[in-house]
């Protein structure tokens, strides 16, 4: 591989820039799908976030609002002493530094020449990966080389560091106990509410044989190697990890220790070389090929990376964050986020990585049921955030706002209900992609089914219009509280209903016994289905379909291009109260409707009315937003919108274009930069089961290549521009 290929595989920092530290340790972060390691430094640094997440170990700590993921040990501790000096960045001088993430191999490597406060010069090579081979091996290597004249006295100190605590310094362990023997450390801890039991063992391996001396707290196992090392002498010290919870094993302490030891066995190289090979199966499902535009390349497989280090491998009792398992935004909630943007290029590229995401949602249909039935509804209505239950946990107020102190009510968890229908838009998408039909008779019916009985009993009827309608709702549009008639909502409400009754017909005729059971089983009313579908109001207003009723006639006009530029959202800048009472939007509300049903909703010059009528007033002021507009820009034409979008949202995180990247990745923005190559400038579509392309690429793309997968054959599909 040359230099240049080379480049398109690597995100680099260079020189060292400790002003950026928080954004640099999210876009460095290495995962397997079930650990997330934010790009912190093994000797530690000051303000920075030491962070390593488990999937599925969340916990509801008393006197906070939500669960949250639980931060685990921090494994990476490793500090390094030369002639009794710590090796720090924020000490000495940096004479030397490179830190690059090869994203073709899931391997973050540092390098580091230091001088140190006494005038050592020391050379450092540090590298580590979480294995994709075993996603419960955690791996680390260090090659240090003294580079001044004499001997040297090398201290290594080794820890499993249990006071790493949530932000908030909120501490989720009910115990947490340590030890430590001689070469290996351990420890192992409950989640004070939840009840997850974790353990994790290490093993510090060396080149060189020295003396090993104990430095542990019941929180902290720790233990030292001290060797000596001549003038350009090299010593390489491995550390490797194990982590085990009680979500894979009912003995975590024991399935550790067996994991650590089996990993020694292996060895650090041959560890490498299985994970190596790993990434390397999932680039050939996931990776876009992109000829002619180095930015884009990069960027795109920045965002297939994140997508791809946060998808579970093993668990479907898991999905994906809405920050994935690289920091605390949104407290590692999962949203409509994971079906409507993460999931539908894993259905067409990775379909068993889609099944067991769509797997999380039926094994919460409990969850669901539940939220329906307080509400006062039937059937399944989703919860706007879910944990591990699949119960609602989105919190019902904000933090107080910085300036103001004001705390604003939360009511997405309230009427944000699109999400099941979101839903099942993404089970119908994976059966028509997969032609699974043994999986959906099973699992995906009842989700589609039961989501339209909720509905059925949500719609409200309005008997002097002879219509049906949907009140107190959010759209995509969250700038909006409870609205009257979304027509995003309205419109996929109609959809889906239409879609619950071709399922239920398909069925009687394919499959007549789990029709039957699934009949008997649910309060399904085909008629009133029927009626909700064709009589569901779609209020189409001076020649577009109106975002929510009143959105022209109440809201004031509202000149957006004057807020440029502009980093913080509208609804900041504005204030809650005045964002409800103008006509600027969030994010793709009806565009996102125009994404998803195209030309069912009109013909092109009705889209395009649409598009000149809402693109004008969006924020983007959710990262969700640039790569569906992106998608649709490109759709109706409009290349050079197209591709201004889709940059923006391809480097959404590399560049930290929201100024929030400290908080963890944008993974749904990842999902849709992935869309909107695919489904956008190569204008795939799945049209009565064949595929069809209609490719509009920027012109300076020379070539596109990527592979999807439908009914179990893998189709390469490659597009040159002429």
């Amino acid at each position: 591989m040359n230099s240049y290929e080379l480049r398109q595989w690597q995100i680099k920092e260079a020189p060292f820039r400790p002003f950026d530290l928080a954004h640099t340790e999210t876009i460095l972060t290495i995962g397997n799908g079930l650990v997330g390691v934010r790009g912190s430094f093994e000797e530690g640094y000051p303000t920075d976030s030491p962070t390593t997440l488990l999937a599925g170990i969340f916990n509801h700590k008393a006197g906070t609002l939500v669960p949250e993921l639980v931060s685990m040990p921090n494994w990476l501790s490793l500090t390094i002493h030369v002639n009794g000096e710590a090796f720090r960045l924020d000490q000495g001088r940096i004479l030397g530094y490179e830190r690059v993430l090869n994203m073709k191999t899931g391997i973050l490597t540092r390098g580091v020449l230091w001088l140190s406060p006494n005038r050592t010069i020391l050379r450092l090579a540090f590298e580590r990966f979480t294995s994709l081979a075993n996603p419960h091996i955690l791996a680390l290597r260090v090659l240090i080389q003294p580079l001044s004249e004499g001997q040297h006295q090398l201290r290594m100190t080794s820890a499993l560091d249990g006071r790493i605590l949530n932000p908030g310094n909120v501490d989720h362990w009910a115990n947490l106990h340590g030890e430590v023997s001689q070469d290996q450390l351990f420890i192992n801890g409950t989640t004070d509410q939840s009840g997850y039991h974790v353990a994790m063992a290490a093993q510090l391996l060396s080149t060189h044989s020295g003396e090993w001396a104990d430095e542990s707290n019941p929180r902290c196992p720790a233990h030292s190697l001290t060797f000596q090392l001549n003038q350009n002498e090299k010593a390489t010290i491995t550390k490797l990890v194990s982590i085990h919870s009680s979500r894979d094993t009912d003995d975590p302490i024991t399935a550790a220790r067996t994991t650590l030891e089996q990993a020694v066995e292996v060895g650090y190289d041959k560890l490498k070389l299985d994970h190596e090979s790993a990434w390397y199966d999932y680039w050939d499902q996931m990776d876009i090929v992109i000829e002619g535009d180095e930015v884009a390349q990069r960027a795109v497989r920045f965002c297939t990376y994140h997508l791809l280090i946060a998808t579970p491998q093993y668990d479907e009792r898991v999905s994906i964050a809405a920050k994935s398992l690289s920091g605390f935004g949104y407290k590692g909630h999962v949203f409509w986020d994971t079906e409507f943007f993460m999931l539908p290029p894993l259905t067409l590229a990775m379909p068993e990585a889609a099944r067991r995401l769509l797997m999380y949602r039926y094994h919460n249909l409990d969850g669901a049921r539940k939220k329906a039935r307080a509400n006062g509804y039937e059937g399944a209505m989703f919860p706007w955030e879910s944990t591990d239950t699949g119960e609602e946990t989105t919190p019902q107020w904000t933090d107080p706002h910085p300036v103001t102190g004001e705390r604003i009510r939360i009511w997405t968890g309230d009427n944000e209900q699109h999400i099941s229908s979101d839903i099942a838009y993404a089970v119908l998408q994976f059966w028509q992609w997969t032609g699974d039909d043994a999986w959906f008779v099973q699992y995906g019916a009842e989700i589609v089914l039961d989501t339209a009985v909720f509905w059925a009993s949500r719609a409200e009827y309005n008997a002097e219009y002879d219509r049906y309608e949907l009140r107190q709702q959010i759209g995509p549009d969250e700038y909006h509280e409870n609205v009257d008639n979304s027509v995003f909502t309205n419109r996929l409400v109609a959809w889906h209903m239409q879609q619950a009754l071709n399922v239920l017909d398909w069925l009687h005729q394919n499959h007549p016994q789990a029709a039957q059971r699934l009949e008997a089983q649910l309060n399904i009313q085909p008629q009133k289905w029927q009626d909700i579908a064709q009589k569901m109001w779609i209020n189409v207003n001076q020649g577009v379909l109106e975002q929510f009723e009143g959105f022209f006639d109440r809201l004031q006009p509202f000149n957006l291009y004057d807020y440029t530029p502009r980093t913080a959202n509208m609804d900041w800048i504005l204030g809650h109260e005045k964002t409800q009472r103008v006509r600027v939007i969030k994010q793709a509300d009806v565009v996102m409707l125009m994404a998803i049903l195209w030309d069912e909703l009109g013909d092109h010059d009705f889209l395009m009315r649409n598009w000149e009528t809402y693109y004008p007033v969006v924020d983007h002021g959710s990262s969700l937003s640039p790569s569906i507009h992106a998608w649709v820009a490109a759709r109706l034409g409009l290349l050079r919108e197209a591709y201004d979008l889709f940059i923006y949202a391809a480097t959404i995180d590399l560049e930290d274009h929201k100024g929030n990247v400290r908080d963890g990745i944008h993974a749904a923005c990842c999902g849709g930069v992935w869309q909107a190559v695919v489904f956008g400038f190569c204008g795939l579509k799945l049209r009565d089961n064949e595929i069809t392309l209609d490719p509009m690429l920027p012109k300076h793309w020379r070539r596109v290549a990527f592979k999807v997968v439908h009914q179990g054959r893998i189709i390469p599909i490659e597009i040159t521009n002429t």
